[in-house]
């Protein structure tokens, strides 16, 4: 996340998508474990002429044995180089959809894998039967 200074390519504003967590909470757990992963990420933006992106790089990596699980789609903010505007002082979220988990994984990280400084991170998550999850950046 950075702010708008020089000349940097913007990726055009989508519409914000609806994602229906309850039909996602009412699917058996030995099913989900077999499919996706997703991470609701909500940014508190309390600055002017913000910026986000995620790198294709990203991953969820399960703390017990370290295998990581790439990121195969991402709604509501641009893959990078492209950047997405976020409005000014106001708070921010996007989805990120992840392969499957280890059905042994309990417990992983989020982590940006990216060549510089400012990745995301977010440690010690906790494994839930739907694995549909909340974070803040």
């Amino acid at each position: 996340m950075l702010p708008v200074s020089g000349n940097v390519e913007i990726a055009p504003v989508k519409t914000k998508p609806h994602i229906d967590t309850e039909v996602l909470s009412s699917i058996s757990p030995a099913v989900l474990e077999d499919s996706y992963v997703y991470v609701h990420c909500y940014y508190n933006n309390t600055g002017d002429d913000m910026m986000l992106r995620i790198w294709k790089t990203t991953f969820l990596v399960d703390k017990a044995t370290g295998v990581r699980t790439r990121l195969v789609h991402a709604e509501n903010i641009s893959f990078a180089p492209l950047w997405t505007p976020i409005p000014n002082g106001q708070p921010y979220s996007f989805l990120l959809v992840f392969e499957a988990l280890p059905k042994s994984c309990q417990q992983f990280d989020l982590i940006e894998d990216i060549p510089q400084a400012g990745g995301f991170e977010v440690r010690d998550i906790q494994r839930n039967a739907s694995d549909v999850y909340h974070i803040n950046m």
